[in-house]
Parts: C-alpha cells; structure tokens; sequence
C-alpha cells in the first residue's frame, strides 16, 4: 500500500474566504454564526446560520460561468483553486490521467432547486433557464473542479449526509493509498441557507434558534452553516519528487451503518468506526491526542458520540481532546467534515487545539475534555475526524503528523 498524504488545503466558510483565515478564527474562538440574510427570511423560525456574508460571486466568476455554478459549486471552485496553488502541482499530460476529483455534498445545487420551485409554483412561470439540471444536481461541483483543472481520472460525488465530505475523502485516500490515482482533490462543499433549505430543517426540530453549544448541558440544537473544503491528496513518493511541503498523512479510514434508526445515532456504529481507523492506521490509542467530533449541538448527537469515544478509546478517552468547531462556522452539512479537517490540520503541523466555543455548563454525560471556549497549546501527533450523519452512515479519517 501507498502513503497518502495532504499537500494542499483551501476553503471558503463563515469564519473565512481561505485557510489562514480560517485558522485566524479558529484559534480566537470566533463565531462566524449571524443572522440570516435572504428572501423571505422573515417567515422562518430559525433564522441564524453560519452564512458566508458579503459574498459577491461576480469577482470570481463570468457570467457565463455563473449560468452554470449553484452556489455550492462556486464555492468547491474556489476551494479547489486554493488546495491546487498552494500544493503547487501542475495537472498535464500523463498526471492528469490518473488523477482525479470526489466530493462530498448532501443538498448539491439546493439553491437552484429553491429559486426555481419558487419561479414555477409561486410566481406561475411556464419556464425555466435551460441549464437548471447541470447546474442543480449533485455532481455538478465534481464536474466542474475537474473540468477546470483538468483531472481526468475518476469524478464523482458521495451524498451520505452529514458524513458525506469524509465519505469522499475516505474513499480518496483509498484510491491513492491503493494506487488507482497518484493525485486525488477531495473534500466537500454545501450551501443549503436559503428558504427551502431552512424550512425542510426546522420540520426536524433539531435547530437552535440562538447558538450552537456542543457538549453543553444546556444546548438546545445545531445551526446550519455553508462553505467548502478541498485538499490535495497525493501519493507520498509523488510528492517527495517534485519537493512538494506536506501537511499532514492521512494513515487511516473507516465507515460504518448503525443500521438500525434513520436519525437517532447508535454509540455502537460510531464506536466501531472510531476503531476500524485505528486499525486501519495502525494506531494505538494511546497515541490519539486529539478528535475532532461531529458535535452538532444536539442532545442526542453529543452524548452519544462521547459514550462511542469512551467506548473506543477505553481509559485513554479521559486525556484526548475532543472539540466541535461547528459552533463556530455552523454545521455545514455534506461539507462539514472538509472545513473541520482544517482544525486537524492545524492541531498536527502548528499544536493548536481549536476550542468548542459557546460551552455554558458541564454534561455529565459528555464527561470528556471537549476544550471549552478557548484555543489550547498542544504537542500532538496523531488526530481522528469523527462525521456521524442521519441514516446511520458512520465515517471517520485518521491524520498523523508529517
């Protein structure tokens, strides 16, 4: 098997238009979550998320180009454009071929979907712009990174929900370790804050309509967010020849189905993905010294998810940190596992724990070290990236310090 590591990353989310940004925010503990800022806003009883503000697509696309990109896939362009120049890797003759593109995304040009229902239902329009399809559908993003960057090796999309960015990556990681691909761009990309998109969610009942507060005893639900991810994964010798700076390795990846409820968690499913990475990286638990969780603010979803670390760390679960970055840049659904690797990235290359901001008070049954409020120094080597989505479908990716 090959070594897989990170050579390039870029995103684009509430707390920031890049990676430095971003990390900026992390390490500050700054909430990216505001009020909402759309039509019909006001017939929503939720109405914070962690929008991208003062977003004007017009600086970074023709509009041509704009005809053709739902919102979701303007922002997997841009994070992919990011992840390639910082990784410095030029995409010609025989690399091209066998490098490729999987992304993650759950609602996909949910955006378009929502203009163009209102256009036909509500406004009575018999007609509707001819590139609704490639624009809406879920593929779309995949498509159009590779057309851009002229990857044409294998492109598609995984939609597992909330798990769906780390699904690809996985799977990304699989292809390059396996020898499939010498270079993979993955990650993931959502952008589900307009009307529809909100309304479908507050029929769950699991929105906040104040703050996202993982792992507090008081919290009362997640938030949405939006934004993307994408990293460079290429194979190790690959990188090496050409002098490229490595972020991290990835070392290790598992997924698992609870099979057993559509949205109630099972401690079991995530327990046994937590340790299929393990296994798989070759890694014992001694040597994790940071996760970070899926954490969406629910009470189901914390308490949960720090019995199946309990349960798959064993005595080794009271020293790890684990912290939910989603209170401050929201949970960015099908994306939201790519704009949290950036917090696993920074506590491996600059010893930075990102905080789980907005932490009120003690559960005890999320009794761990969930890094309350503000950013910790650490030393650590070895970092787990936990998504838990709806359906059961379980994912987690292992990094170790390069």
């Amino acid at each position: 098997m090959k070594r897989v590591v990170i050579t390039g990353a870029g995103t684009i989310n509430a707390l920031g238009r890049d990676v430095p940004e971003t990390l900026e925010a992390m390490r500050e503990g700054r909430c990216g979550i505001s009020e909402l800022e759309f039509r019909d806003v006001e017939r929503l009883a939720i109405r914070i998320g962690g929008q991208i503000k003062g977003y004007v697509p017009e600086n970074a696309f023709n509009r041509q180009q704009m005809s053709l990109y739902d919102r979701f896939t303007q922002f997997a362009l841009l994070a992919a454009r990011q992840a390639v120049a910082q990784s410095g890797i030029d995409f010609t003759g025989a690399l091209a071929d066998c490098s490729g593109v999987v992304l993650g995304t759950s609602g996909g040009g949910l955006t378009t979907q929502d203009e163009n229902y209102r256009s036909v239902y509500e406004e009575g329009k018999n007609r509707v712009h001819p590139f609704v399809v490639p624009k809406l559908m879920n593929n779309a993003a995949a498509s159009h990174v590779s057309m851009e960057m002229n990857l044409r090796g294998p492109t598609f999309t995984v939609a597992t929900a909330c798990a769906s960015s780390n699904h690809a990556m996985g799977l990304a990681y699989h292809m390059v370790r396996g020898g499939t691909c010498s270079v993979m761009l993955t990650g993931g990309a959502e952008s589900m804050l307009c009307f529809g998109g909100v309304k479908a969610w507050e029929g769950l009942r699991v929105m906040s309509r104040d703050a996202c507060r993982p792992f507090s005893a008081n919290r009362n639900g997640m938030v949405q967010g939006e934004g993307a991810g994408v990293y460079v994964f290429e194979e190790y010798e690959h990188a090496k020849a050409r002098g490229a700076e490595i972020l991290a390795e990835v070392v290790g990846f598992a997924m698992t189905s609870d099979a057993s409820d559509i949205v109630m968690p099972s401690k079991q499913g995530a327990a046994r993905a937590i340790t299929g990475a393990l296994r798989d990286g070759g890694i014992n638990a001694s040597e994790v010294g940071y996760i970070n969780a899926h954490g969406t603010g629910t009470a189901a979803n914390d308490k949960t998810e720090c019995a199946a670390v309990a349960d798959a760390l064993g005595g080794q679960a009271d020293r790890v940190m684990i912290s939910s970055t989603k209170a401050m840049h929201g949970h960015c659904i099908g994306g939201t596992g790519a704009v949290e690797l950036l917090a696993c990235i920074m506590a491996l290359r600059d010893g930075i724990i990102a905080p789980t901001i907005g932490y009120e008070e003690p559960d005890p049954e999320c009794a761990l070290d969930v890094v309350p409020n503000e950013a910790r120094d650490a030393d650590v080597s070895v970092v787990l990236s936990n998504a838990f989505a709806f359906g059961g479908l379980n994912a987690v990716l292992a990094l170790r310090k390069a």
